[in-house]
């Protein structure tokens, strides 16, 4: 017998059979295992960001770091549910207030329960909403419960009235009580993910009887996203469909962001620009302050240097733009000398041309649109993104990117949920990878990764709702949300399950809570000339680096492509590990590695050879 070295090429491809893949020398399936320098390598684990595990109130969609003047390292993080900053170790909870009201006598108690309820004529709180009761009187404390605190809102039963859960359970029955107290009520929350919306004119025309809300629905209601973007050294936040806010860094870490002034209230989306110090807001009003007038293919731009100032006047740069080809702005990105901006169907670009236009817009690609607001990205130069049925890139022209694992990925996604898809960028390793839900998930479950100076793709079972390079922080920063968990960044009361955990990747080898990261590799199915033979293999010998712990490899011998006679034999791989014997036959035979082992290093397979030659059947 003789050593064949299999020479197996990077990525993986689920386009082809296992046969057919085989036949070209190519793995069909991985998980937690990335391709660098043309070679296979576990992935690197991920630690709690901050340690000890700090979880956020609501699943996070958007997050951006920047470094202030002094040196201080900040990151923004918006949920469907409140805007935190991370500094320092930290998380400050910066979300905008909507309303301020002062009350008199505002609690009703129940003796022996925690349910209270406030009466605010026309608060016009949602459920989910928070609220702040601070500045009550000696007589704030009502039946033993002392309402100077912050509360999640239950249930909204009148316009006038809500209910909150104090936290501990009424000592007496009050009808109203609490003296006087200021009331702050945050903004209201938006949905956690994309749903169907269900009602009035949520199906087809004639697709039930007139006058009757639908049980069923194609209206997708985009759950809350934010856009984050830094203005100098503050923080730019505009809420999906909503207002746009600022942060300013000289408030210190206890305030919290407000309105911008004179900026539209209803927009999806902002960026500043880079060179000249617009602020640019997409999918906004074409009369500032009326919300009715939102058009979702406007844009508007401030004028230079200031991003309270939309008004154009002869002396100023302030404009504003429409975009023709599509429905709706979806996202953008800035770019080389330019801002690319996407429709669901169109790609743009916004270049600064001076007074008195301020900005040109170009259309540079048709019926190449973009799925999700987070779905585009910039490398050295070039944009890449996901659309409804393909990858794109644009480095001059759209083109689309050939995929080996693009079947795998369209046929099995949640286009309810495509709004929430997020992608970000791994520079150490060269990769895009956009996170995305399963067509069965109502959250994001699965990862589909890019090596984009190797060309090679990967799959990867991994909930991230959003991913940060390394930019300020040496590593990559991720969120995953879990709708069973409760924050713990927080003392209000009444709080309801749904959490963002923080991780830093790249740093450690296991997941955070101490258990192991199952990673496996398979190869297609491997023949001796075409097939057209029985083989016998005796051995194979592994290579790899920096292997700390034990693997498995499965050797799979196949009679047929579809036959259930297979015969798989296995055997454990070490750093001194020189052979597995395997004593099997068969017309075909694929390797599947394995490994799950607390504290593993991120192993890199070399050469794979195996000791088979043609064989009888006997």
């Amino acid at each position: 017998m003789q050593l064949v070295d299999l020479k197996f090429k990077p990525g993986i491809d689920k386009q082809d059979t296992a046969y057919s893949a085989g036949d070209q020398r190519k793995y069909v399936d991985s998980d937690f295992v990335r391709f660098h320098y043309g070679k296979p390598e576990r992935w690197g684990g991920w630690v709690n960001l901050p340690n000890p595990n700090v979880t956020v109130v609501g699943a996070v969609r958007d997050t951006h770091s920047w470094i202030g003047l002094d040196g201080t390292r900040y990151l923004a993080l918006g949920s469907d549910r409140k805007l935190y900053i991370f500094s320092e170790g930290k998380v400050y909870d910066i979300t905008p207030l909507r309303r301020t009201a002062s009350l008199t006598n505002p609690f009703a108690t129940s003796s022996g329960s925690s349910t209270v309820t406030v009466t605010d004529a026309g608060h016009l709180a949602e459920v989910g909403a928070f609220v702040t009761f601070d500045n009550g009187s000696a007589t704030n404390v009502v039946d033993g419960i002392d309402f100077n605190a912050e509360f999640e809102i239950l249930t909204v039963p009148s316009s006038n009235t809500y209910t909150i859960n104090a936290g501990t359970n009424a000592s007496g029955t009050t009808a109203a009580g609490g003296g006087s107290t200021d009331a702050k009520y945050q903004i209201n929350p938006g949905p956690t993910s994309s749903t169907y919306g269900y009602g009035w004119g949520t199906e087809t025309w004639g697709a039930s009887t007139w006058d009757e809300p639908r049980s069923s629905s194609n209206v997708v209601v985009e759950g809350r996203n934010w856009s984050l973007d830094n203005f100098g050294e503050d923080l730019i936040a505009t809420v999906l469909n909503g207002g746009t806010f600022i942060w300013d860094t000289s408030g210190g870490l206890a305030a919290r962001a407000t309105a911008l002034s004179n900026a539209p209230t209803a927009s999806r989306f902002s960026i500043v620009s880079t060179d000249t110090r617009h602020l640019l807001i997409f999918g906004t009003e074409t009369t500032i302050g009326d919300t009715a007038t939102q058009d979702d293919l406007l844009f508007r731009f401030s004028d230079r240097e200031d991003a309270t100032d939309y008004t154009p006047v002869a002396t100023n740069e302030a404009g504003s733009l429409r975009i023709t080809d599509g429905s709706r702005i979806v996202g953008a990105v800035k770019s080389t000398g330019q801002i690319l901006v996407w429709t669901d169907t169109s790609l743009h670009g916004i270049q600064f041309v001076g007074t008195p236009f301020t900005f040109g817009l170009r259309q540079l690609g048709a019926n190449a649109g973009l799925i999700a607001q987070h779905a585009a990205i910039e490398v050295n130069g070039v944009a890449y993104w996901m659309s409804d049925n393909a990858f794109y890139l644009f480095d001059g022209v759209v083109k689309k990117m050939p995929c080996s694992v693009q079947d795998y990925v369209f046929d099995d996604l949640s286009y309810t949920n495509k709004n929430d898809i997020a992608v970000g960028l791994n520079t150490a390793f060269n990769e895009i990878i956009w996170y995305y839900p399963s067509a069965n998930a109502t959250q994001i479950d699965r990862a589909v990764a890019y090596n984009y100076l190797e060309g090679t793709w990967y799959t990867i079972n991994l909930a991230r709702t959003t991913w940060l390079g390394a930019y300020v922080y040496e590593k990559p920063i991720a969120t995953e949300y879990s709708s069973s968990a409760t924050a713990n960044a927080t003392s209000i009361l009444g709080l309801t399950a749904g959490a963002s955990s923080i991780f830093e990747h790249e740093s450690g080898n296991n997941q955070a809570d101490g258990t192991a990261i199952t990673a496996f590799l398979e190869t297609g199915s491997v023949e001796i000339a075409d097939g057209d033979q029985l083989m016998s293999v005796n051995k194979l010998v592994p290579d790899f680096d920096n292997l700390a712990n034990t693997m498995t490899a499965q050797l799979t011998l196949e009679q047929y492509p579809q036959s259930a006679a297979n015969v798989q034999t296995s055997g454990t791989i070490t750093s001194t590990t020189e052979k597995i014997s395997v004593r099997g036959r068969g017309r075909a035979v694929k390797i599947r590695y394995t490994t799950n082992t607390v504290d593993d290093t991120p192993w890199r397979l070399g050469s794979q050879k195996l000791e088979m030659r043609a064989d009888g059947r006997r």
